[in-house]
């Protein structure tokens, strides 16, 4: 079912709006995310009586790619949901989701999926790329 059947002027299809709110959440719960591995190597450091400091070096960057993923994503959806929607770069979003899988964030992998899946749509892609930025 075609929720556009106009063209991208007639109104936003239903997997823009999916891929706004996919987006948006993914992108609260992976600054969420962040924080709890810093409270898990916190409780490491002090659990460990501070032996667990060495894997902070491994940690941090892990830590800081998931933040910043999770800025990245709330921005996104949050141009895609406002009214005029704005343009950004779905795929790339969607590649950055997937990636983030190396901080554990499984539901960001599935987000990217889904944002890779619907994007590839015609209509969707029509709709998004005729969107100022």
């Amino acid at each position: 079912m075609s929720f556009n059947s106009e063209g991208p002027s007639s109104g936003k299809p239903g997997k823009v709006q999916a891929i706004a709110i996919l987006t948006l959440v993914d992108g609260i719960l992976n600054i969420l995310w962040s924080f709890v591995w810093v409270i898990a190597i916190l409780a490491g450091v002090i659990a460990s009586v501070g032996i667990g400091l060495i894997c902070v070096p491994f940690t941090i960057p892990i830590i800081i790619y998931s933040l910043a993923v999770g800025i990245i994503e709330i921005i996104a959806g949050a141009k895609l949901l406002k009214s005029p929607p704005r343009k950004f770069k779905v795929k790339t979003i969607a590649i950055l989701e997937i990636v983030n899988i190396i901080s554990l964030a499984f539901p960001s992998l599935v987000v990217g999926i889904l944002n890779l899946v619907f994007y590839n749509d015609p209509e969707v892609k029509a709709y998004i790329d005729s969107l100022p930025a």
